[in-house]
């Protein structure tokens, strides 16, 4: 992918900008961090050149300054929610951004339970971390907020809370996910520390959408996109547009917080620092786009692809209509369709001939390779081996894997583990091709050239298995896939 954001810019500018927001606010500083800390892909594929950890890269520059507070919310932790991603509970990510925080030499001060109201599950997991000495605060849940201001802004309201002692400049407030209580965790601790004779800050980081890029920019329109569910829309900032005569762009959320927002500062110091929700913002990510049509179009392919995984989970059971919809409309505003997915196309017409699942990858270097489904291997089985044999340099026509040692494995799958589908699986592709590399220098270049994967765009005109996906996942693969199911589990 053609690189158009300048990484080592970002590091340096952003964290120069939060020093600089830290000494407006008498050298303390409560951050709002949005987002993923640790392995943001998202914004490393809308901006070519971002590296996936590099907000923790930056925070670890200001490690000097800096301690983390980790919110979570005690409806989340009865719910037990779980983080799509990862696949484990937001309790246990507590545990697990804690650890990995304080393996970077980043100090993680305290964890902090919002929205308690007496929940058992809460009050077991606070159990636990006070038995690891972990410091633990508790936010209540406020009635009427975020509307009741009165209450809001008393000893009844913030003032109920527990303060959250921290001996750093700058607060990093952070969760392992959305509506975890991370605003009002920031604007209680300003309540407490002005009762307390400190005249504290609160800033927001949150990347997307990015502020001066163009309302219909496609980045912006990727960030919605990508939050379909949660219903966000990018919109122009009023206030901002009102205070200065400058258009900016911010999204419906805090756009229709706003005016709570300034009513709780007014309430706390008696004016309001911040003159928009574009104030509040620290964040730099637009300075550092050098190639904007790089940047347009890796964000065209990222709305195309969000596109794709909406549709596939309106097919699971997992997603909505709306959802679907509402991408169809940010995907006509882009000026997209999925023609516009190269690997889309030549899938696609490889199907139409075969008239069986077929798929396609395209390579780093532009190449587009296709296979389809076969009596021995599935059509992603295949894909990886037809991959491999171009970046290898080896004939179309070698066979890697003999008809021989696949027809066992098929055996055992279908009369010994009862499976529907002989066919192989890119994972029990990939194993023989380890056995063999150790006789067949073929199968040895083979198996080397895996790292190339990483990157490239697959589709397939068949839903994948579960198995296939968390292989291209694992390679590092960007795969789509039509919306529609066999009966077999796998192809």
């Amino acid at each position: 992918m053609k690189k158009g954001f300048d990484n080592e810019k970002y590091l340096r500018i952003q964290s120069e900008h939060i020093k600089e927001r830290i000494s407006k606010f008498g050298n303390k500083l409560y951050l709002e961090f949005g987002g993923k800390l640790f392995d943001d892909f998202h914004a490393s594929r809308v901006l070519p050149g971002f590296e996936p950890d590099s907000k923790l890269r930056m925070l670890m520059q200001l490690s000097d300054y800096a301690e983390i507070v980790i919110v979570i919310s005690a409806v989340d932790i009865e719910k037990n929610k779980v983080r799509g991603d990862l696949g484990i509970t937001y309790d246990m990510d507590v545990l697990r951004l804690r650890d990995e925080f304080q393996k970077r030499g980043l100090m993680v001060g305290s964890v902090v339970i919002t929205h308690y109201q007496g929940q058992t599950a809460a009050d077991i997991f606070r159990s636990k971390l006070e038995k690891l000495n972990i410091k633990t605060y508790i936010h209540y849940t406020i009635p009427g907020y975020p509307s009741n201001v009165n209450l809001i802004c008393s000893d009844e309201g913030y003032g109920k809370n527990d303060y959250i002692e921290t001996s750093r400049p700058l607060v990093v407030i952070t969760a392992p996910g959305p509506g975890s209580g991370k605003m009002a965790t920031c604007l209680s601790q300003l309540y407490q520390e002005n009762k307390r004779g400190i005249k504290a800050g609160y800033a927001k980081f949150e990347t997307f959408p990015i502020w001066n890029l163009p309302l219909k920019h496609p980045v912006n329109i990727a960030y919605e996109a990508a939050t379909a569910d949660l219903n966000d829309v990018n919109m122009i900032d009023p206030w901002h547009l009102e205070a200065y005569g400058v258009t900016t762009v911010n999204y419906n959320r805090d756009i229709e917080i706003y005016p709570v927002l300034d009513a709780i500062f007014k309430g706390i110091y008696g004016e309001n620092p911040y003159k928009s929700p574009t104030d509040m913002g620290v964040n730099m990510a637009g300075n550092c786009i050098f190639d904007d049509d790089a940047c347009r179009e890796a964000s065209n392919q990222e709305i195309i692809r969000r596109y794709y995984t909406a549709l596939n989970q309106l097919v699971d059971g997992k997603g909505t209509e709306e959802e679907v919809q509402k991408i169809e409309l940010l995907m006509q505003q882009a000026g997209i369709t999925t023609k516009d997915r190269a690997v889309t196309v030549a899938a696609l017409e490889r199907g139409q001939k075969s008239g069986v699942p077929t798929a396609a990858i395209e390579l780093n270097d532009g190449k587009i390779i296709t296979s389809e489904t076969s009596d021995l291997l599935g059509t992603s089985a295949a894909l990886i081996l037809n991959a491999t044999k171009y970046l290898a340099g080896i004939e179309k026509d070698v066979k890697l894997i003999p008809a021989s040692m696949i027809e066992p494995i098929q055996n055992m799958k279908v009369n010994y583990l009862q499976g529907n589908n002989p066919r192989l699986h890119t994972d029990e592709v990939l194993v023989a091709l380890a056995m063999l590399s150790k006789s067949d220098e073929n199968c040895k270049k083979a198996l080397e050239q895996l790292p190339k994967f990483k990157g490239c765009q697959v589709h397939t005109t068949v839903m994948l298995s579960e198995v296939d996906r968390k292989i291209f996942k694992k390679l590092g693969v960007e795969v789509t896939c039509e919306p529609i199911k066999k009966k077999t589990t796998s192809f």
